[in-house]
């Protein structure tokens, strides 16, 4: 069985609960912070819906330099809306799945090197990065985005089980 056929599953699983999630975040909260040093709910959720793209981008890719020349990236974007957080996850979401789907085993064993500024800060296996700053990292920056819905008193959703706010009459 090709690896990644035992990826996708788990993929699957956590982009639905992660979508789940996104769509709770409400429109008037975006600037919503519940901390100084926090960010603020629109950086977060801008930040989860734009995790997917790291898979298509390491298994496209070798590396990456979040500094070229000294220069640091520039960030996505922040998004306008809670449809367009959605829209932009479904999108990215999607164009993950296809890539880690068309990615042959060889690919997915190969070094991936993160850089700053031309200096290695990491390398991993392109499966390694997939499992870790992909879906580790969505992981946890959705539950910090559950935390922040709970704060503003917005229905978190089930994703391993039943929610507080989803749980079954007994429960």
């Amino acid at each position: 069985m090709p690896i990644s056929d035992t990826l996708l599953p788990e993929f699957d699983q956590e982009m639905a609960g992660t979508r789940a999630t996104l769509e709770r975040v409400p429109d008037d909260r975006l600037d919503w912070s519940p901390h100084d040093k926090s960010g603020t709910m629109r950086w977060l959720a801008g930040h989860v819906a734009n995790i997917p793209s790291w898979a298509t981008l390491a298994i496209a890719q070798d590396e990456l330099d979040l500094a070229p020349g000294g220069k640091p990236l520039d960030p996505p974007p922040p998004p306008a809306s809670s449809a367009e957080l959605v829209a932009t996850f479904d999108r990215l979401a999607s164009e993950a799945r296809a890539a880690i789907a068309g990615a042959a085993d060889d690919e997915l064993l190969k070094p991936w090197t993160m850089l700053q500024n031309g200096q290695q800060i990491m390398t991993l296996p392109k499966l390694a990065v997939l499992r870790r700053w992909v879906l580790n990292h969505l992981i946890h920056h959705r539950a910090q985005l559950g935390v922040y819905l709970r704060l503003n008193d917005v229905a978190v959703p089930s994703i391993y089980g039943p929610s507080a706010d989803e749980a079954p009459p007994g429960m």
